[in-house]
């Protein structure tokens, strides 16, 4: 397991989750919800977090369907994910499977007595700690990187 602190991120239209991890890859802990709506204002946000935080490497849920495959909301996470990498760059951005994860989120957030209008403003960092969750499992497991590398095109 490769230590250093991990950010991951739940992109959805209207919010951006943001969730860390310590430097041992233990635990992963909400960030905050970032505006999403406005994208070049998001981006600043993130950036802003990622030189705060000064993470090895930045996790991004890619939402595939029950299927496995890819359908206009991978597509969105793939495009913003491309530009988000050349902003962090030298900072590797990977894409990771999120399938159900704010399903999992949403289970968790209830059990644990929150009520579904507040729980509205932290789903989306819920989201991103499952993602970051799974993501340190998996290395974790297989000794290796999770998902797949975003490349950064110049």
């Amino acid at each position: 397991m490769r230590r250093g602190r991990r950010l991951a991120i739940d992109v959805g239209d209207a919010r951006i989750g943001v969730a860390s991890c310590d430097p041992d890859g233990v635990l992963a802990t909400p960030v905050e919800t970032v505006p999403g709506r406005d994208v070049p204002a998001a981006h600043r946000r993130l950036r802003a977090i990622v030189d705060e935080y000064e993470p090895i490497e930045i996790i991004v849920g890619l939402p595939r369907s029950l299927n496995g495959g890819e359908g206009p909301a991978a597509v969105k996470v793939r495009a913003f994910a491309q530009v988000f990498a050349g902003a962090v760059a030298p900072i590797p951005v990977r894409l990771v499977d999120e399938r159900m994860t704010t399903v999992t989120a949403s289970q968790g957030l209830r059990a644990s007595g929150v009520k579904s209008k507040k729980g509205r403003s932290v789903i989306d960092q819920a989201a991103a700690i499952v993602i970051l969750q799974n993501a340190l499992e998996s290395e974790r497991a297989s000794g290796k990187a999770p998902g797949e590398g975003v490349e950064v095109v110049v």
